[in-house]
């Protein structure tokens, strides 16, 4: 079969990489061609553009950078109907791919959805958009069963995609020599894997390094960036940069500063506490607050329903204040009461398999016709 993957950020080059090993299992015949990224390319197929140059965040950044996404989006749709795939998978990144989703279903091409759009959080009314123009919905929060079937829409739920991953992850015994880091406790950065995320977040996260000097700070670098652009934030500060590592760093951490999105669950499901924090344009918050109505931004609090894990947004999102909630997580009560809530969370994740699961569903839907 020709499969059509569409990712648009970081986790979703993570998530389609699984889905194409799986797929690739279970399809001798299988062909990839793709928008994703290192991760995706690294499984085979044909890599059409890269994720770098299609994240926008925020409602402001999408404004301002609309007539590339405009181009990348034209640009997909002609390549999709030259190729003519057997099956058009899309993962998460819903602005982009719902539109996707919606030309390809004009065109005949069977379109599966990996990783549902989080209709749940606003805008809700879209599940009737997804209805008509998504063949199959793969779901990876539990709640979101229940809320689809609110709305009258049976989906499939197939577990958590990162448990796949993290089950495969063999701990590198050499990590802390490799990169020189000193036999003190680390506290791990995670800015995120977008330009706005990192210039927003980084400068915050790296002001604490003067306050506990008795720790190592070790920033989690994405990968469609070099040391150079780190550089510029880290200055004569005494942190280590790691790149295509993070799981290892997670492995040792004592506690971690983690911006907003899937990185709050890796790190709950390596059991290392955690602050979530987030800073966006005072336009996109300013939208956001208007239009999202759920109670927590951070997947551990939104899967636990909730607070679990500090949350940090816009003017919070400060020295002191993540001076103030970091420093409880390193020892002592609230570091004990985290650790025995992240053991509740994975419990109602479940056990792996995600990707296997989600590969024969497509599978066996396309052999059906």
């Amino acid at each position: 079969m020709r499969y059509y993957l569409v990712a648009g950020e970081a986790s979703g080059d993570l998530h389609g990489a699984n889905l194409m090993r799986a797929l690739k299992k279970n399809d001798a015949a299988a062909e990839f061609r793709f928008f994703g990224g290192d991760k995706m390319l690294a499984e085979g197929g044909t890599l059409v553009k890269h994720y770098a140059d299609m994240a926008y965040m925020g409602f402001a950044e999408v404004v301002l950078n609309l007539r590339t996404i405009l181009r990348n989006m034209k640009s997909c749709k002609e390549d999709i109907l030259q190729h003519q795939p057997d099956a058009l998978i899309l993962i998460d990144f819903p602005g982009f791919n719902l539109k996707i989703a919606e030309f390809a279903k004009k065109k005949g091409i069977k379109v599966y959805y990996y990783i549902s759009p989080k209709v749940w959080a606003w805008n809700q009314k879209r599940v009737l958009k997804i209805k008509k123009v998504v063949d199959q919905l793969f779901c990876i929060l539990p709640f979101e069963v229940d809320f689809y079937k609110s709305w009258g829409m049976d989906v499939d739920y197939v577990g958590n995609p990162l448990l796949d991953e993290i089950s495969k992850f063999e701990p590198n015994a050499q990590f802390l020599q490799q990169h020189h880091i000193a036999d003190r406790p680390v506290i791990a950065l995670l800015p995120g894997s977008r330009v706005q995320e990192i210039e927003r977040l980084l400068p915050v996260m790296l002001s604490l390094t003067a306050q506990l000097p008795d720790y190592n700070f070790v920033v989690a670098a994405a990968p469609a960036f070099d040391s150079a652009y780190y550089q510029q934030f880290i200055g004569d500060k005494k942190v280590t940069l790691v790149f295509n590592q993070t799981y290892d760093l997670l492995h040792i951490a004592k506690a971690a500063i983690v911006a907003s999105g899937t990185a709050t669950l890796e790190t709950a499901l390596f059991k290392v506490p955690q602050v979530v924090v987030y800073k966006g344009s005072a336009i996109s918050i300013a939208i956001a607050r208007m239009v999202i109505n759920i109670r927590f931004i951070s997947l551990v609090n939104l899967i636990m329903d909730r607070k679990v894990v500090e949350e940090l947004i816009q003017q919070d999102c400060n020295q002191a204040k993540v001076y103030s909630e970091i420093t409880p997580l390193l020892k002592g009560e609230k570091r004990v009461s985290q650790l025995n809530d992240y053991e509740e969370l994975a419990i109602k994740m479940g056990q792996p398999g995600a990707s296997d699961r989600t590969a024969k569903l497509i599978l066996q839907a396309l052999q059906k016709g």
